[in-house]
């Protein structure tokens, strides 16, 4: 008998560790929504949003975004990630893009509700 819950303990275990594993990282949804914003590619940008998300950007402020992005950002830059909190139901990311090209640092911040993206700003 104590073997039965052992295995079944190592099952959960297992299950567990390999759920955490496929999960996405918002590291990697932030580096995703930057290479989008780079490649002004509004559908890869919007791919993995909520419904609101998609609702709220239009095309043609995503593009005005990209414009004053790209310049910046073509001659390379670092993600810094500096922390996370929760706000009003949503997990909150914070990133500093130190651009190459000698500018000011970037403060970005992704917004995931359920996995989603729920926003993503840049100051």
């Amino acid at each position: 008998m104590k073997y039965f819950f052992l295995a079944l303990a190592l099952t959960l275990f297992a299950g567990s560790h390999l759920q955490a594993e496929d999960a996405v990282q918002p590291d990697d949804i932030f580096k995703k929504l930057l290479a989008a914003q780079v490649a002004k590619d509004y559908e890869a940008f919007v791919a993995d949003g909520t419904t609101n998300l998609k609702a709220a950007l239009t095309k043609t402020q995503f593009m005005a975004a990209s414009d004053l992005m790209v310049p910046r950002l073509a001659a390379g830059y670092d993600v810094v990630p500096l922390g996370n909190l929760h706000q009003r139901g949503y997990d909150v990311y914070l990133y500093r893009l130190r651009c190459k090209d000698g500018s000011d640092d970037i403060l970005g911040t992704l917004s995931l509700q359920d996995g989603k993206v729920a926003g993503i700003y840049f100051k």
